[in-house]
């Protein structure tokens, strides 16, 4: 049975010094495909939002289970800011005794 989607968990920092972060050692490659979309780390809360809405309404599939819980892949497109569509994979942790899906990363898909 898929989590419920309609309630999940992001950390701000995961957005603005992870997925937007130009200096970040793994995730400035993502940043730059976000910021050509129109977002910014001075912005993060637009795609927190685009990100949580994703998770709704996006393509749910079961990821790999962990010593930390289980993961789920969704995926959709969006639109940034600018205007631009793209798809994204999102990647989600349910933790064992937990029914609130966490935000691991996002990227192109």
């Amino acid at each position: 049975m898929n989590p419920d989607f309609s309630a999940v968990e992001i950390d701000p920092a995961k957005i603005a010094d992870y997925l937007l972060s130009s200096s970040h050692p793994t995730g400035r490659f993502k940043a730059h495909v976000f910021r050509v979309l129109g977002y910014s780390p001075e912005q993060w809360q637009r795609l927190d939002a685009d990100l949580r809405q994703l998770a709704r309404s996006g393509a749910c599939a079961p990821g790999k289970p962990t010593a930390y819980g289980q993961k789920w892949e969704v995926s959709g497109s969006v639109i940034g800011p600018s205007g631009r569509s793209a798809r994204l994979v999102t990647v989600w942790l349910v933790a064992p005794r937990s029914d609130l899906p966490r935000l691991i990363t996002a990227f192109p898909g």
